[in-house]
């Protein structure tokens, strides 16, 4: 490479903000989640002064990479750091619930233990719970980093700024993708492929909600596309798969899509099925 190429790239290192490393952070919230939930723990702790000193260390780690950020945080690393430990108690007990609407809503699933220690669904809504703390303490990139680490991992999208209510259940996960300015109420089930995007994509409506609003006790079935900021659905609506929804629906409502399948059956075949590739 031509040396002034070299030397712009160098200037370009030299100017940018502390970008936090990535398997830093990702490492570091496993712990956390570790700590929070025995069944997936990689240690032991002997007694309670121990697992204090780890919780310690996790908060002194946290503090560190806070600190080394150049990008404005909204208040001193101590501080958030404070407030996002004290919220740990509301952190588990929130994700307890979800992991129980997921044992709860798949006849699969054996136990909560078996969700939270193998369910991607789980996992990818632990990440974005911890990740949502942090958005809402304005911590830049650090949320963003969390949530497309989880999506990486288990293939569901969800923007750390989306509110989320008590009992999520996800099921199956793969493809779903929750929109930054969503919300979505308590008891909501989500199956695979879903999108709760916006009606556009124009950068001038950054500051709008774009995503739309997910009622109490929803189902949403597998490739179910939801979009706008404007569409509301209704408490305990049942959306079917494969639905495209621009607007908004009541209450007890059921919407579903209306395909036609044909299949014919013949004894033998009036084309034999002898292809060559």
């Amino acid at each position: 490479m031509k040396k002034e190429f070299l030397e712009t790239l160098f200037q370009a290192h030299q100017n940018k903000n502390y970008i936090p490393n990535r398997q830093a952070i990702c490492e570091l919230t496993e712990s956390i989640l570790q700590l929070l939930f025995p069944q997936i723990a990689e240690r032991e702790f002997k007694d309670l002064e121990s697992l204090e000193e780890y919780a310690g260390k996790l908060r002194l780690q946290l503090t560190a990479i806070l600190k080394r950020s150049r990008q404005h945080l909204n208040g001193s690393a101590n501080g958030i750091v404070d407030r996002f430990f004290e919220h740990l108690p509301e952190l588990r007990s929130v994700l307890l619930k979800d992991a129980q609407a997921i044992s709860d809503g798949d006849p699969a699933a054996q136990s909560v233990d078996q969700v939270i220690r193998t369910y991607p669904g789980f996992y990818a809504v632990a990440l974005y719970r911890v990740a949502h703390q942090m958005h809402r303490e304005q911590v830049p990139l650090l949320p963003r980093i969390l949530t497309e680490h989880a999506h990486s991992k288990t293939g569901v999208d969800i923007h750390p700024g989306a509110e989320i209510g008590e009992y999520f259940c996800i099921d199956h996960g793969t493809g779903i993708v929750i929109g930054g300015t969503a919300k979505i109420g308590n008891h909501v089930k989500i199956y695979q492929g879903v999108t709760l995007g916006a009606l556009s994509v124009d950068k001038s409506m950054a500051s709008l909600k774009r995503h739309p609003t997910i009622g109490d006790h929803v189902v949403v079935y597998a490739g179910a596309t939801i979009l706008g900021g404007n569409t509301y659905i209704g408490n305990h609506s049942l959306i079917g798969g494969n639905v495209w929804l621009t607007q908004s629906v009541p209450p007890y409502a059921k919407v579903y899509h209306k395909a036609e399948v044909i299949t014919k059956y013949h004894e033998t075949s009036e084309d034999p099925i002898d292809f060559i590739i």
